[in-house]
């Protein structure tokens, strides 16, 4: 179904676009009208949702890199305007979890969680911020109200915490923060700044776990998955009964990046199918 607006002409950088819900999120904008650039730490995946977008008649460029690295969000800002003359949103999607109770979690943990999931989204939204101020004070000045987007992503295990989860709920909780007062400083400038938070969703972080379920970041192989048992607890206590789907967790993200949210902002909306720890 034609959804009811366009974002035709609008320019947008989905992080941790090469697979799962950013994947998802990306071909959502794009198939609204978007032009898209595509980033993921994977060379391979990036590329594969660029192919993807342009086959569905969409436009998108990709640009592979670490968002950790301190000069990166500068140069995926840059790259975005240059290649597409404009940034009208932000989707800070990329993450994923490195697991430990508090005495098992050592400072490299802790650090690397924060350092995703919390000062990439900030430092991405520091190097926007010169092009987002003075496109909309020029904007302004000639009588125009643009609406632009920035939409940051947490978790239940942010807004709740989650035993075994002290670095990812705390990098989650902070971006919160984050969200929460960019609202503030950038309304003037008719930026919106929400969160959307996600539950249980089907993505590579929530298969069921064995022995061999690992990422590799960094040179470092990162066990992911959640036992089977307790899965199927935790899809019983779900309101819904099910995990959700990428593309479900997409829509959400859609709504804060549409016209239908343009009186919304420092709002965090939960997508989880009713389910909080």
């Amino acid at each position: 179904m034609k959804p009811p607006f366009s974002l035709e002409g609008k320019v947008a950088i989905v992080t941790g676009s090469g697979r799962g819900i950013g994947r998802a999120i990306a071909e959502k904008l794009s198939a609204t009208g978007a032009s898209v650039l595509v980033n993921d730490i994977d060379e391979d995946a990036a590329c594969e949702t660029e192919s993807r977008i342009r086959q569905a008649g969409g436009t998108a460029e990709h640009l592979t890199g670490d968002l950790t690295a301190p000069e990166f969000p500068d140069k995926l800002v840059k790259t975005t305007l240059d290649r597409f003359g404009g940034l009208d949103i932000v989707v800070n999607n990329a993450g994923y979890s490195w697991d430990s109770v508090i005495q098992k979690t050592t400072d490299e943990q802790f650090q690397a969680m924060l350092d995703i999931h919390l000062v990439a989204p900030f430092r991405i939204l520091r190097a926007a911020s010169a092009f987002l101020r003075e496109a909309a004070k020029k904007e302004i000045a000639e009588g125009r109200r643009v609406m632009r987007k920035v939409v940051n992503i947490t978790s239940i295990a942010g807004t709740d915490g989650n035993p075994g989860q002290v670095g990812y709920s705390s990098g989650k909780a902070g971006v919160i923060g984050l969200t929460k007062t960019l609202a503030k400083e950038w309304g003037r400038y008719n930026i919106n700044v929400n969160c959307v938070g996600f539950g249980l969703i089907e993505t590579r972080m929530v298969q069921p776990w064995t022995e061999t379920s690992a990422i590799e970041m960094k040179g470092r192989k990162i066990r992911i998955g959640v036992q089977e048992k307790m899965l199927e607890m935790m899809k019983t206590a779900c309101p819904l009964g099910r995990l959700g789907t990428p593309e479900e967790a997409a829509g959400a993200v859609l709504f804060f990046c549409s016209p239908l949210s343009d009186y919304v902002t420092g709002e965090v909306l939960i997508c989880g199918g009713g389910f909080h720890f």
